[in-house]
Parts: structure tokens; sequence; C-alpha cells
């Protein structure tokens, strides 16, 4: 796969055009800076976005629970959220304490993690006041590929169990800027019927998606941190794998 600035431009319009196709027919979508006016342009009063309380990252863990989450919304809550494009406000503190004063609408088996929302972003305006934003600066560990499992809720699968690999581009990237990437693209595969109970996802750390040889179905673009005139694919998620 060769990532050309077309082709990134192509799949972050896309993008766009499934999430809010009304606003894109206003925007000159031709280049980053008019990728970022649509966004901007959202009234925050109109925005629904999930606050992610975050303990600690173990990041085979995270992309689990993250996708389980994602799959216990209903439809129309999750079609709502795409709406502002999946936002997820990501905040440092310990989840087991939240539960008397705050209604959780997730938290992880094992405390690491909890979820608030889909919401108006008015609505989490005392948690976001309590907590700091989760920084998360070290740069993410090299590591060999790791398989997660999803369980399947309920003990029925929607479908046929698949296997995909998840590919992460990790060079010159934090923690916290990865689990930001890495987010969009896991709950909106799960919108799009791309990752569901049952799966498998092998975790993938590479330095970078250019030259990648398997075949790509959902790809994560957004704006280069380094280059803001310049758009960066940040993970990948392949078409399934062949049955063993």
């Amino acid at each position: 796969m060769t990532l050309t600035p077309e082709l990134l431009l192509d799949t972050a319009v896309r993008r766009m055009l499934t999430s809010r196709p009304e606003l894109v027919a206003e925007c000159d979508l031709s280049s980053p800076a008019g990728l970022a006016a649509v966004r901007n342009s959202l009234n925050e009063a109109d925005e629904l976005a999930v606050v992610s309380v975050i303990r600690s990252v173990d990041l085979p863990g995270w992309v689990r629970e993250t996708c389980l989450f994602a799959l216990s919304l209903d439809e129309a809550t999750a079609r709502a959220w795409r709406r502002s494009f999946t936002r997820t406000i990501f905040l440092a503190g310990q989840p087991g304490n939240l539960r008397e004063r705050f209604a959780l609408t997730r938290v992880a088996p094992d405390g690491s993690v909890a979820w608030v929302g889909p919401a108006p972003v008015a609505a989490t305006r005392t948690l976001r006041r309590l907590l700091k934003t989760f920084v998360a600066d070290r740069p993410v560990d090299a590591a060999p590929p790791t398989v997660v499992e999803l369980p399947t809720p309920g003990g029925r699968a929607a479908r046929h169990a698949l296997h995909r690999d998840l590919y992460l581009a990790v060079s010159g990237h934090t923690v916290g800027e990865t689990l930001i990437q890495l987010n969009h693209l896991l709950v909106e595969a799960v919108q799009d019927g791309l990752i569901n109970g049952g799966d498998r996802l092998t975790l993938r750390h590479v330095p970078r998606l250019n030259g990648l040889r398997a075949p790509v179905e959902a790809l994560r673009v957004d704006i280069d941190h380094d280059n803001p005139d310049r758009l960066r694919a940040y993970a990948a998620l392949t078409e399934p794998l062949p049955q063993r």
C-alpha cells in the first residue's frame, strides 16, 4: 500500500461524508485545512462526546475494552455520536472512585478504564473539571504481535467470527496520541460492522504504514501533528485473514 497524499485525502473525505454529509457540501475539502474547517464548524452545544477515564494503559487490553464499549451502544446512539466524529475526551483518573458520583456507561472489569456517554458536552462538565486530561507523553513501546480476542456478548455472535490484523504506526507517536487515533478507528470499525463480538485482532506495531502489503479495509487518517499542512496514516485494519 502506497500512502499517497491523494489516498490520504480521499480516505479523510470519505469519513467526513459518512459522518456529516450535509457539512461536506459547504466546504472545500481539497486540503487538510478544508478538513479542519468542517470539524471547526461544529456547534459544541449540539455535539455529543464520550468521556473516557483512564487509570492505566495495557494496549491490547485497552483495544479489547474499547471495542466492547463501542459494541455496547445501540444503533441510534452510535449514529448520533458518529455525527460528532466519535469525539472522545480522555481524562486521567480512578474509575472505581467515580461510581457513586457519576453514571458510568461502562467500566472495564479490571477498573483500568471507564466510559461516560455519548452525551452532550455540557453534561460531562463536572467530571471534566474534576479530572485532568490524560496526557501519557511517553513513546509507544515496541511490542511483539499480540492477539486480542473479543468475547461474544450474550454468547451469540451476529455473524461468523473474523480475524484481522490491526496495524499501528508508532514512530514518533506518544501513548496519548496513539489512543486518540486508535480509538476513532476501532469505534468506527465497530459501527461499520467490521469488528464484532467473537472477532480476533492481531495488534502489530510498525514504524510507519507506508509500504504495508496487507489489503486494508479501514485506515485512520488525520492531520500530521508535525506538519499541519499534511495528512498522516496512524492505524490500519486489514481485510479478514484466511481461515486456518
